[in-house]
């Protein structure tokens, strides 16, 4: 796949190179892991992305991170997987086909349930793979022959196994709860699925009269039609206002139902009133208090969202114009006392896109406390799992705390329908209640157990909902390997190591999984829990669907590439668990920083054409090892350098540091390497063929090798392509598997490394001396450097031939003292080093100075401007401090440009 003849094409095309190298490595199967690889065990699995999702940012940004560990850890000999798939996303599919549906003036009830089921898989079949294919195109190293679903037959089984095993054990019942229900999709849905908005409402507030006659109370409300299922009022019976109210009761208006006033220390005297109406069927509240003092429940709402028949006159009416006309009705007979604008939180169905309704519904729940125990159990004895950074283990232990029983049904027909068979025949052929039911893992075996229990004329009808889709996704980390089998990959990939995701998800997928993983295998899913944050629009405003700023990961990557988005997104990442913020003109759909890291792969893509050219047709394995005794001083540096960096980069990667190691390596490759070594080992490369040609060509080739192999986590495509060019290697290898660089100790001299900056530096402040002088590049100059420290010296008499070819210098003179006969010099310093360069015959010095003089006013004005804005009381007390701040620098800045000038004039 790559050329015979080592070269690079003139300039980087990241598109057909990504699509190239994204291709092989699928085709190959370079990724498929083997339970039988002699490595440690390495394995993450995917946070599995809705089936009917599209990538966006945050997939981008996780999926980026988890391959940068992957590829790491498979090039340090580790046995990798990252093993990929998609959530059935109950909820989702079934909404687009209902959709789809009603454009056709069909329901599901028109196809019924198998004929809706084959639609659906249908719509799955042709649709549900968008989101793994623009996965594919961020090049996550994923064994796709391992791809899951969490609705195939193995999942499938898991579900099943998992949800019998809970019953069996106690651990699963059916029963009569309050849930949040979606009129939308006329269904229970999950915590996870409400989103809370905050909307400008209505607060209205009514008087329900004594039943005695003697007054009444004042009580307000957000839901005024909900007032038609109250069943109490309560008080705090510590407030002294209503204490002698407290057992009296009260005749509920338009229902003219007499209802106790209750006391209860719920009810916060500050609030309102201090008067809060019980609604037990609609509110999570009013529930536990009905629960406390055995209050009736009254369920006023149909599935829909309309009013049943305990709505009264307003039955069939729509929630929103039953309240209304319920407020009409009270306004009309006296019992309005006032409306006030309130602003407040509405929880919406994520999917339905409606508020949700508290309701009073027959569920099928798991016993939570159970689960959750085992799971802090392992958290404070065995301190499994470890969380990065560590303060989200106090979050992640604290929900375990004050979990409560998870209700588990849906009332869809697209997810994995109840294993429960209800014994209809008990109950006029009807699922009631209380229509007794088994549970089985087989129709088969629900028959049998029935025959059991109720003779051979029983009649049964599997339960019609299905499972809450976190109920299998609990199971993914092992349901995935297999489980409940025993098979190879569970007992070589389980527990996984690291699980990364956002901390938003903490609560609902962190805790089911490590509650259903330490029960079913008594052993937590994953090592650790890295939680990173989250991506932030150009505002710095989190990203959402409802306010329309997110930015398409796809549209970056068809402008700049898929590297140079991966590289943006984990070198944002400083310091474990930070938001990051990603630079974007919205009007041009550019960004700055993605941008900035496709110029360094150019720079990258640069380096390398130079080198190869350089190497005349040789590999690294054709060149060799250097002969340590050969290695000039620049040789040593950046062998030095890369050490240290290989250092660096695997503490960082360990540490999941990956925005460090990321910065780190652009810091080494770009300065280090590109800018600096590169340029030191020209004129070696221009030489005859004798020993210091061959030992920088030798060192290129063997850093160059080394930067491919770093960088591969996080840029795999661009390091791929280099690497077969440099390696001349064919289709029978590729760097995604070679071995990581191993650090050799003993080539790092941290005081090496620090003389050598002595150099670097000098060369640089001798060439702004140059460019402020406007010397042309092509004049040779004298260089006096004058140190009256004998080790400065001796360091940069050891770089002297460095500092004559960067520097364009043919007459170094480094002196301990100057001796005032050098002329009219231009001047800077390097620590305690000054460096000058004697301008007679160099340049015109008339013409200088009057440039010179030019600068000065120019930078003078400046001063006066910033000096007149920071003596404004008004800018300074009102603007923004970062603006002021920025004011205070530019004036310093200013200031010591002036001295320089003033310095460098008082010389001619």
């Amino acid at each position: 796949m790559t050329a015979t003849i080592p070269t690079l094409a003139p300039q980087y095309d990241p598109f057909s190179t990504e699509a190239k190298w994204q291709q092989y490595w699928e085709q190959k199967q370079v990724f498929k892991a083997d339970p039988n690889h002699p490595g440690e065990p390495y394995c993450i699995m995917i946070p599995p992305p809705n089936v009917t999702g599209s990538l966006h940012m945050g997939h981008a940004f996780n999926n980026s991170l988890i391959d940068a560990l992957i590829r790491y850890h498979r090039m340090r000999g580790y046995n990798t997987l990252y093993l990929p798939g998609t959530d059935h996303a109950s909820i989702a599919v079934q909404t687009i086909l209902e959709r789809q549906l009603r454009e056709e003036g069909k329901t599901r009830y028109d196809l019924g349930r198998d004929k809706f089921l084959d639609r659906a898989w249908q719509w799955k079949q042709e649709s549900g793979g968008k989101i793994v294919n623009q996965l594919r195109r961020l090049g996550v190293s994923c064994d796709w022959t391992r791809e899951r679903f969490t609705l195939d037959e193995g999942l499938s089984k898991a579900v099943i196994e998992a949800f019998v095993r809970l019953y069996e054990d106690g651990l699963i019942y059916r029963g009569e709860y309050l849930v949040n229900w979606c009129p939308a999709s006329e269904s229970a849905v999950s915590d996870l699925e409400v989103e809370n908005k905050e909307v400008n409402g209505k607060l209205w507030h009514f008087r329900y009269p004594l039943s005695d006659g003697s007054g009444f109370v004042e009580v307000a409300t957000t839901r005024p039609e909900t007032m038609l299922g109250d069943t109490a009022v309560a008080v705090n019976p510590n407030d002294k206002r209503y204490q002698n109210l407290i057992g009296k009761t009260l005749t509920l208006p338009i229902m003219n139902r007499e209802i106790p006033i209750i006391g209860d220390e719920l009810v916060d005297p500050e609030f309102g009133t201090g008067c809060v109406k019980v609604t037990p069927a609609h509110d999570p509240n009013d529930f536990e208090m009905g629960k406390r003092h055995n209050l009736p429940m009254i369920n006023i709402l149909n599935k829909n969202g309309s009013l049943n028949e305990n709505g009264g006159e307003f039955v069939g009416q729509d929630r929103f114009v039953a309240r209304q006309n319920v407020v009409k009705r009270l306004e009309a007979e006296g019992f309005l006392v006032k409306i006030e604008d309130y602003s407040h939180s509405v929880p919406y169905s994520d999917r339905g896109k409606v508020p949700v309704e508290p309701l009073l519904s027959t569920q099928w729940f798991v016993k939570i406390r159970p689960l959750a125990d085992g799971a802090l159990v392992c958290l404070d004895n065995d301190h499994s799992p470890n969380f990065v950074p560590q303060r989200w283990q106090k979050v992640y232990r604290d929900w375990l705390v004050k979990l409560e029983d998870w209700c588990i049904s849906r009332q869809l027909w697209w997810g994995h329908q109840i294993p429960a068979w209800y014994a209809v025949s008990e109950t006029g052929g009807e699922i009631t209640d209380d229509t007794p039911f088994i549970v089985a893992r087989t129709a088969a075996e629900a028959q049998e157990k029935a025959i059991a229990s109720f003779g051979e004329g029983v009649k049964l009808q599997q339960d019609p909902d299905v499972l809450d889709t976190w109920f299998s996704s609990g199971l993914w980390p092992f349901s995935t390997l297999g489980w409940p089998e025993k098979t190879a990959d569970l007992q070589t990939y389980y527990p996984t190591n690291t699980l990364s995701t956002g901390f938003d998800i903490i609560f609902f997928w962190v805790a089911r999984m490590t509650m259903m993983g330490g029960y079913f295998t008594d052993k937590m899913p994953f090592q650790t829990v890295y939680i990173h944050g989250l991506i932030l629009d150009e505002n710095g405003k989190k990203m959402s669907k409802s306010a329309g700023n997110g930015i398409d990961p796809l549209l970056l990557i068809d402008k700049y590439g898929t590297d140079a988005l991966r590289y943006t997104l984990m070198r944002e990442v400083i310091g474990a668990g930070q938001d990051i913020r990603l630079e974007y003109d919205r009007s041009k759909d550019e960004s700055p920083s993605v941008e900035a890291s496709r110029n360094f792969t150019n720079k990258l893509w640069n380096a390398a054409r130079f080198v190869l050219m350089n190497l005349k047709g040789q590999t690294p394995a054709q060149l060799g090892t250097p002969n340590l005794e050969e290695l000039e001083l620049s040789d040593r540096w950046i062998l030095s350098r890369f050490n240290q960096t290989v250092k660096q980069t695997c503490d960082y990667m360990n540490a999941y540091s990956l925005g460090e190691a990321a910065k780190g390596l652009y810091e080494f490759i770009w300065g280090d390497f590109c800018d600096w070594y590169i340029e030191l080992a020209k004129y070696r490369l221009q030489g005859d063929g004798g020993v210091s040609q061959k030992v920088a060509q030798q060192v290129l080739a063997y850093i160059l090798e080394g930067i491919l192999k770093l960088l591969h986590p996080f840029m795999p495509h661009i390091t791929e392509e280099i690497w077969h060019t440099l390696t001349q290697t064919g289709e029978q290898d590729c760097l995604a598997v070679q071995t990581y660089p191993v650090l050799q100790e003993q080539m790092i001299s941290s005081d090496l490394e620090t003389d050598f900056d002595l150099i670097i530096g000098t060369i640089r402040t001798l060439r702004n001396l140059r460019a402020d002088a406007d010397i042309k590049p092509k004049v040779k100059v004298t260089a006096i450097l004058q140190s009256e420290n004998s080790q400065e010296r001796e360091i940069l008499q050891r770089g002297e031939v460095y500092i004559n070819k960067i520097a364009g210098v043919d007459n170094l003179v480094i002196t301990e003292a100057l001796t005032g006969n050098e002329g009219q010099t231009i001047a800077g310093v390097v620590g305690t080093i000054q460096a000058l360069i004697p301008l007679a015959g160099v340049v015109d010095l008339e013409a200088l100075k009057q440039r010179t003089e030019k600068k000065l006013a120019k930078i003078q004005k400046e001063i006066d401007s910033y000096t007149k804005r920071l003596s404004n009381r008004n800018f300074v007390d009102k603007a923004d401090p970062q603006v002021v701040q920025g004011a205070r620098d530019a004036l310093a800045e200013a200031e010591k440009q002036a001295e320089i000038l003033q310095s460098r004039l008082s010389g001619f």
